[in-house]
């Protein structure tokens, strides 16, 4: 089983105007490139979970969401960033999908198709619904940006920036080291 940093996309890698898909939209955030290749040397995978009900409510389609990935992907890899897979839910809020954030459905797939030790693993994401999704997981932990930690618990913590995500993970132990 291998340890992972689950990452949501929009608003944590990439700047998110609202449902962002177009290539021409692209806007890597500060601090991601560094944060993540950190990360790797530490010895985590990196994979992205990603609620993007803009398919499901016919704002865009797969393949722009497939083009939009794929300039991440590359891009982040042309920084010495490996990313390991995407898994994400097209469905809308209201559609009551298992692997919509904050149900733990995507962290559950990358468990089973990647072997990703969930209880070794964390989640760095923008919202309340990655915070929810990580507990109801059983990960480690999760690092949410942009304000007070949205769960209770020491695993849950707050970061200004995604750097500084990177960094507040790097300073737990691991669960082997515990």
């Amino acid at each position: 089983m291998t340890r992972y940093a689950f990452l949501d996309r929009d608003g944590t890698l990439v700047r998110d105007p609202g449902y962002v898909h177009r290539v021409e939209d692209y806007a890597l955030l500060p601090g991601v490139a560094l944060g993540l290749r950190q990360l790797q040397e530490a010895g985590f995978r990196l994979a992205i979970v990603t609620n993007q009900s803009g398919i499901g409510r016919g704002l865009f389609s797969e393949d722009d969401f497939a083009r939009f990935q794929a300039h991440l992907v590359s891009d982040l890899a042309a920084q010495g960033v490996e990313i390991d897979a995407t898994f994400h839910c097209p469905h809308g809020p209201d559609e009551g999908c298992p692997c919509r954030k904050p149900a733990p459905g995507l962290l559950e797939q990358a468990e089973r198709q990647l072997g990703a030790d969930l209880p070794s693993s964390w989640m760095i994401g923008d919202g309340e619904r990655d915070a929810r999704a990580a507990l109801a997981a059983g990960l480690a932990g999760a690092v949410w940006l942009g304000g007070p930690a949205p769960a209770p618990g020491d695993s849950h913590r707050a970061a200004p920036d995604f750097a500084g995500a990177a960094r507040l993970i790097l300073k737990r132990p691991s669960p082997s080291r515990r």
